[in-house]
């Protein structure tokens, strides 16, 4: 393909409905899971700078305070996260990209 062709596949997907509510429909995956990590993490800053002796207390009488395992399923949250976001994208957006480049002849 030269960069003629390439212009055109790209904006005959790009005038695509389907890619269109593709993309609208990743776009608000993402926004809605990042505002989904952002308001957990402000909450445990929020429980830092607000209840430190909630965070503070020992764990069954040992050295390790309830924040650690707060703050490592924060991370773990996180990480969770992430890995629905790529096995849900590789599952479906993939999977509608391909049809949909399928059928502009890419």
């Amino acid at each position: 393909m030269n960069d003629r062709e390439d212009s055109g596949l790209i904006a005959a997907v790009a005038a695509d409905p389907r890619y269109l509510m593709l993309v609208t429909h990743r776009s608000r995956l993402g926004w809605g899971l990042s505002a989904t990590i952002f308001l957990a993490f402000v909450g445990y800053l929020l429980l830092i700078a607000f209840d430190k002796a909630l965070l503070g207390t020992p764990i069954a009488g040992g050295v390790t305070s309830l924040g650690i395992p707060v703050g490592l399923g924060l991370i773990l949250f996180a990480i969770a996260l992430t890995a629905a976001y790529v096995a849900y994208a590789n599952r479906h957006f993939d999977a509608a990209l391909t049809e949909i480049l399928k059928d502009h002849g890419a």
